[in-house]
């Protein structure tokens, strides 16, 4: 005999599919958490990006002057490549690049599954049954291989020596084009484009045009896709902030969710205004450093 009612059973059934997505979005922060938990005891987590030298106040760093910091970086920086789920980052091997491929994919869960969960549950609400995984699949596919293409891209750059151990950039000159180039790209009609898909998704469309599995595959593809248009500006940003700067993680994740959650192009104007105004201040203060930018800088202040 059934110790629960039909009703209950529905819920559940129903409930489910946002218990495992929800699962999955914990699931990549509490593998970052680890990784920058894991790193506190053993480096000056400064270096890892702006805002993360918070985080010294829990280790031998706390209150040191920077010069000392730096020197102590440096000789602890073996012990980085020890930390939970850190790649070595010299000399990289097949096993680092899978650990890299983990990480990128663990921020994708952590920051762009989040902003698809309207879009998943609109899609639950219309046609039921388990085809939430089907078009979470699809859209979860598309940033696997964005995971990838990082993968490869932050691979070489540490090939190249442009990125230091700690994931972050070597060159001002990288920081300023990343986050500049971001900038303009929150002003293009395609950016814009692609918001509005992920802000009103077809979702009826998608639900009539048939019952078959790949459907609904087909659908989370062409949602990851407009998402990706959407926001992969904003996601190469962590190659100037530090790639494992989970403040940074945070920041950005709740900055695309609210932008997708807006329902004027004004919101998305703002971060890129926002963005030029940053990289003015870092063409600012680094022109000393870079001839090419000082002359720009000259210019403009």
């Amino acid at each position: 005999m059934s110790l629960t009612s039909p009703k209950t059973d529905f819920q559940l059934s129903y409930r489910l599919p946002y218990i495992v997505l929800g699962g999955a979005v914990v699931l990549g922060w509490v593998y970052l958490a680890a990784m920058v938990i894991d790193m506190i005891s053993r480096m000056d987590m400064g270096e890892m990006g702006p805002g993360m030298e918070l985080f010294n106040q829990f280790n031998m760093f706390k209150g040191l002057p920077e010069h000392v910091r730096v020197q102590l970086a440096s000789l602890c920086l073996p012990l980085a490549q020890e930390a939970f789920g850190m790649p070595g980052l010299i000399n990289m091997g097949l096993y680092d690049y899978f650990l890299l491929f983990v990480m990128w994919f663990m921020m994708v869960l952590a920051m762009m599954l989040p902003t698809a969960m309207p879009m998943l549950q609109t899609y639950h609400e219309a046609r039921g049954g388990k085809a939430i995984y089907v078009v979470a699949g699809g859209y979860l596919a598309v940033w696997t291989a964005f995971s990838i293409v990082a993968t490869v891209a932050q691979g070489l750059l540490h090939e190249l020596g442009v990125m230091s151990p700690m994931m972050m950039p070597v060159f001002s000159s990288l920081t300023i084009t990343t986050v500049i180039a971001a900038a303009i790209y929150q002003f293009t009609p395609a950016k814009q484009a692609c918001l509005d898909r992920c802000r009103t998704p077809n979702v009826a469309l998608a639900v009539h045009s048939g019952e078959q599995k790949q459907n609904a595959f087909q659908f989370g593809i062409e949602q990851g896709l407009y998402c990706l248009g959407c926001c992969w500006a904003l996601m190469v940003l962590m190659f100037a902030v530090g790639i494992m700067n989970i403040i940074w993680i945070a920041l950005l994740g709740l900055i695309m969710t609210l932008e997708k959650k807006s329902k004027t192009p004004f919101t998305s104007y703002g971060i890129g205004i926002a963005l030029l105004l940053w990289g003015g201040a870092n063409i600012y203060f680094a022109r000393a450093d870079l001839p090419l930018f000082e002359a720009l800088g000259d210019r403009l202040f």
